[in-house]
């Protein structure tokens, strides 16, 4: 994707409207997929707020498409400022730059240009019906918001952001195994969060043998038909871990049980879809980049990692994690499981440095967000 030259021409108005429209893109997490997270603020010829709009969800009107209707006569002579370039294609719906052009939108600003080979070149056809048009502004903040989408398209797999709970010495479960409770209520309402904005989560034979997991997303204040469950994926590659009646085969979601080509699942038979995978190299697993692909094949664009230390050393193996969050508990323990297990780091030149991105309080625990030292997605090529 090219990278944009910075907006040395945008008023101020419009930078608060881009911010704006980044918050309001932020509302479709976990209902736009496969596509992206988009929002839009049209300005009047005053620069006054005339109308904004979102992408709601996947198959519906894109953001451009609901703030031109809510702007209406206003958006005549006014400025459209949207999180990501106005796209330039009919699918299942029209395209957002002719719907600009009819509205008789004067200018354009967007954060991030959109590299899909389909539906880029919005901005050529604007500046060709005689739109001022400006790319750039905002564009990390904007990219940050739609990382998933952007990472299953420059990256052709899914967006993996790894999550852990430990305690402040890095033990994730007792000498004796017992995990329950490391981290807070408030550390674990935030992981259904995280869930209900992933298209899958992810979790490793050990983890599905020790805790009998349900994986589904539960946000209180919000019903069932208001959260998007994810697909619950269990990487168990013997065909040992999942038995009938385990949680993670209730309806809450639906299931799928990866497993190795060659492994008898005879047994799972009817309980729920099954994925096989080769081994990886070293035949203790499966192969990461052949699981994602897979994944990203099925229209899965975002996956929570939730696995053990096993399976965590196995993406991070396979520079298959995008995004790390871990919730550290005031806890010591001084034995027991480390949060990540063999990663193939054999020296302190060879350690995955990350970027602290942010830092919050929840409860007594302290959760840390931080991203691999990569160029920023919308700079990538």
């Amino acid at each position: 994707m090219r990278q944009e030259d910075p907006v040395a021409t945008a008023a101020p108005v419009e930078t608060a409207a881009m911010r704006r429209a980044i918050e309001l893109a932020a509302r479709g997490l976990g209902h736009t997929s496969p596509n992206p997270v988009v929002g839009c603020v049209v300005l009047d010829a005053e620069g006054c707020t005339a109308g904004e709009g979102w992408h709601e969800r996947a198959g519906g009107p894109h953001a451009e498409v609901h703030a031109l209707r809510a702007a209406g006569d206003r958006a005549r002579g006014g400025t459209a400022v949207v999180t990501l370039e106005p796209c330039n294609h009919t699918g299942r719906t029209g395209p957002c730059a002719r719907a600009l052009i009819d509205a008789g939108v004067a200018r354009v600003v967007y954060a991030v240009s959109d590299p899909t080979p389909t539906a880029t070149g919005g901005a050529a056809t604007l500046a060709a019906a005689g739109v001022d048009v400006e790319g750039g502004l905002l564009a990390d903040e904007a990219a940050a918001g739609n990382e998933a989408w952007l990472t299953s398209v420059l990256r052709g797999r899914p967006f993996v952001l790894w999550k852990y709970a430990a305690t402040l010495d890095g033990r994730i479960a007792a000498a004796d195994g017992t995990s329950r409770w490391i981290s807070s209520p408030e550390s674990r309402a935030d992981v259904h969060r995280l869930r209900a904005a992933a298209d899958a989560v992810i979790v490793g034979s050990g983890t599905a043998r020790a805790d009998d997991p349900q994986l589904g997303a539960r946000i209180s204040g919000l019903s069932d038909d208001e959260i998007s469950q994810p697909l619950r994926v269990v990487v168990d590659s013997g065909a040992t871990a999942v038995k009938a009646g385990a949680r993670v085969l209730d309806g809450t979601a639906p299931t799928l049980i990866a497993v190795a080509e060659d492994a008898d699942a005879t047994h799972l038979d009817g309980l729920a879809p099954l994925l096989r995978l080769p081994r990886a190299a070293d035949r203790r697993g499966l192969h990461i980049p052949a699981l994602l692909q897979a994944l990203h094949e099925r229209d899965v664009r975002s996956v929570l990692l939730e696995g053990g230390p096993t399976l965590a050393g196995a993406f991070l193996a396979a520079q298959a994690v995008d995004k790390v969050v871990g919730y550290l508990a005031p806890v010591l323990l001084g034995a027991g499981p480390a949060a990540v297990g063999d990663a193939g780091i054999t020296t302190i030149a060879q350690a995955l440095r990350l970027d602290v991105t942010d830092t919050a309080r929840l409860g007594p625990d302290l959760r840390i967000t931080a991203t691999p030292l990569r160029p920023a997605l919308h700079e990538e090529n």
